[in-house]
């Protein structure tokens, strides 16, 4: 993308006001040659950035300081989503092993969860942290459906739900179900909320998050008119932004209307904030890894930074 070309698409007066489309006028491309890019995210602790390249089959790692890229890790399990908990380990949604696993600081693998009530999992897709440990993810059947992104094979469980990983005794319990391809999720600022959404129904939707780790479903947040939905990160000021597929980036005010775009030349599949000020948006754009520094500011990285209500 040249310099001339814009970056930003302002659709409601907010998006101006609020500076949501200030800060670098071109997207910079960090990396090509990925297959299909998913999962980034930013690890502050060693300033670099890690993607999921799902049909390779391997994580990958631009270096911040360099802009060096190099293999993380080989055969990993048809990787999709990573995320941080809140001592700064590693955990990912392994499609090809129908699982979700943690890495350790010494480098071991800890599997988090791989059944729920003795059926093994669809396909792990994304997953999120909250402030007490306890470990969220979505399971969608993208990663069973053929070879490319995993490994074609039925759903034991027969549905595609979202599930809570207790941080007291390990167990997954389902939370919410209904969903016809579960994908990004995310709490909101304050952790009172979780949005998740949904690639197949188009749409995404918002749960209250009780004491006890259960969840009130309160309805659809917004539904996509343009592009198709994929994850979901939140600014610092509530803003919602979600990867839109072939409509580049969308974000959203908090009361559910789309205020502008993030125009990108490929198709969109996840986005994260990062950098050391967490306002660089690092998107996964098919092939390539893009980065915007952005005027907006991200949440922090690290689950145990977050606001509690």
């Amino acid at each position: 993308m040249s310099a001339q070309t814009p970056v930003y698409e302002a659709l409601d007066e907010r998006f101006r006001s609020e500076r949501c489309g200030a800060g670098d006028r071109r997207l910079e491309t960090l990396h090509q040659g990925s297959r299909w890019a998913e999962g980034p995210l930013y690890v502050p602790a060693g300033r670099y950035l890690l993607w999921s390249d799902i049909p390779n089959d391997r994580l990958l790692r631009w270096d911040e300081t360099t802009g060096q890229v190099g293999v993380f890790r080989p055969s990993a399990g048809f990787p999709n989503g990573n995320t941080l908990d809140g001592q700064g380990r590693l955990i990912t949604c392994e499609q090809g092993n129908r699982r979700v696993t943690r890495t350790e600081h010494d480098g071991s693998i800890t599997v988090l969860a791989d059944r729920f009530q003795g059926k093994r999992l669809n396909s792990p897709n994304d997953a999120a942290v909250r402030s007490d440990g306890s470990i969220w993810f979505s399971d969608p059947e993208f990663g069973i459906a053929s070879d490319y992104e995993g490994h074609r094979a039925p759903s034991e469980i027969g549905a595609r739900n979202v599930y809570r990983v207790d941080p007291g005794s390990a167990e997954v319990r389902l939370v919410a179900d209904g969903f016809s391809g579960p994908n990004g999720l995310v709490f909101s600022p304050d952790e009172s909320q979780l949005y998740v959404s949904d690639s197949v129904a188009n749409h995404i939707r918002r749960f209250r998050v009780r004491d006890d780790g259960a969840l009130d479903d309160e309805g659809l947040f917004t539904s996509c008119a343009r592009g198709k939905f994929d994850n979901i990160r939140f600014d610092d000021a509530g803003r919602l932004w979600a990867a839109a597929m072939d409509d580049g980036v969308h974000c959203y005010h908090p009361d559910g209307t789309l205020l502008g775009r993030v125009l990108v030349p490929e198709v969109v599949a996840n986005i994260r904030f990062g950098g050391l000020r967490r306002n660089r948006m690092f998107i996964a754009g098919t092939t390539s890894i893009y980065s915007l520094m952005m005027s907006v500011t991200g949440l922090p990285a690290l689950p145990s930074a977050q606001p509690r209500a």
